[in-house]
């Protein structure tokens, strides 16, 4: 069933206490990340079958959509959806996309809430882990796992570091020579431009909403991020920039703690960690300030939602809009276009879907600014 203003179950800060309830650890109260995949990073996004894309990947190409910008897409006149994704004749679910978007430019909808997963990222090259042959996981197994999680397992860490290191080699993220952001980490960095943005919480740990130009206190890296790290023995910090240097540089050294000689690695979130200690906090925090009337929006990018606590926040949100920008239908959000529904489903691929709403904006061309600036 559609949410509507009446159905607003549970007290979203009971919500929010009871997951972290849940969370706990028996030992020490802890944090517990409850057998989740890798962080979503790698998480395999299984696309729909589809005609082709409008993200070819060339820099200069940015995704545009002849039709789409022929057509002149605004509020008054909502394009065709480009490429693989809105039905044409859907005209309920554009007109509310429209309306969206209307309210949005003109500065009715000013505190966004993002959440976003690893289909954010896809067309930044970044691979998969699973798919045979070229998955990461087969690239591994020159190592012997155990399993192929392994590589993110905190026991496995501790008796055998290279492997990761292997994989940090791949994914670190770097300014130079590394995976770009895409247009839909741009978009992040758009509203946050225009002031709208509250939180973009991302359970991915690429770091590309970062390098995009989102402000670190505007991100909240769920699963950790390679910018920071510390001795998996004794807790102690270590320089990020040294431990990126050593793990990238020549065949990668495994970096050893100075107090304790334990190993050490980026501050990411393996098996057997805790999420970060401000995450429910922050996001208690978050989910108030969107309160009904307050101009709030949740937008939800590129994510399976199967991944608890994270998976959760949208279930969260009352009284305000949400945006659910994603190939499949995720979640508790409706497969289908409901008059008077706070919720919107648009299937698309992430960067399409973003072009789109910020056309319907007039926001395309600040798009393009900064993902050409970036990609320059």
């Amino acid at each position: 069933m559609p949410r509507s203003d009446e159905d607003d179950g549970p007290d979203q800060n009971d919500l929010i206490d009871g997951i972290a309830s849940l969370a706990v650890s028996s030992k020490g109260g802890s944090l517990a990340v409850s057998a989740p995949p890798p962080p979503s990073l790698p998480v395999s996004f299984t696309a729909p079958d589809t005609t082709d894309s409008s993200t070819c990947g060339d820099p200069e190409c940015n995704g545009d959509n002849d039709d789409a910008t022929e057509a002149g897409a605004s509020p008054e006149n909502p394009a065709a959806f480009p490429s693989t994704g809105l039905p044409v004749a859907d005209d309920g679910r554009r007109r509310s996309l429209a309306e969206l978007a209307r309210k949005l430019s003109e500065g009715k909808l000013k505190k966004i809430l993002g959440l976003s997963g690893a289909g954010i990222s896809c067309s930044a090259g970044i691979p998969d882990f699973r798919t045979p042959g070229t998955g990461l996981y087969d690239n591994l197994q020159k190592y012997d796992l155990p399993f192929a999680e392994a590589v993110f397992d905190l026991d496995f860490y501790r008796r055998n570091p290279r492997p990761f290191v292997s994989l940090a080699r791949e994914l670190w993220p770097r300014k130079r020579g590394g995976h770009k952001p895409t247009l839909a980490h741009c978009f992040l960095r758009l509203l946050e431009r225009k002031g709208l943005l509250l939180r973009a919480y991302t359970q991915n740990i690429d770091g590309l909403e970062v390098l995009a130009g989102v402000s670190e206190d505007k991100v909240f890296e769920c699963h950790g991020h390679f910018r920071t790290a510390s001795c998996i023995r004794c807790g102690a910090s270590y320089d990020g920039e040294r431990c990126r240097d050593e793990m990238l540089g020549g065949d990668g050294t495994v970096p050893r703690c100075q107090k304790c000689t334990g190993y050490v690695k980026p501050d990411i979130v393996f098996f057997g960690e805790s999420l970060p200690g401000k995450f429910f906090p922050l996001l208690k925090k978050d989910i108030k300030a969107l309160g009904k009337g307050k101009g709030g929006l949740m937008i939800v990018m590129g994510t399976s939602l199967e991944v608890n606590p994270v998976a959760s926040i949208p279930n969260m949100v009352r009284g305000c809009p949400r945006l659910l920008l994603n190939r499949e239908c995720v979640g508790n959000f409706v497969d289908r276009h409901v008059e008077g529904s706070k919720d919107l489903f648009l299937p698309c691929d992430c960067d399409d879907g973003v072009r789109y709403l910020c056309q319907l904006a007039g926001w395309e061309k600040d798009l393009d600014e900064i993902y050409n600036r970036i990609h320059s």
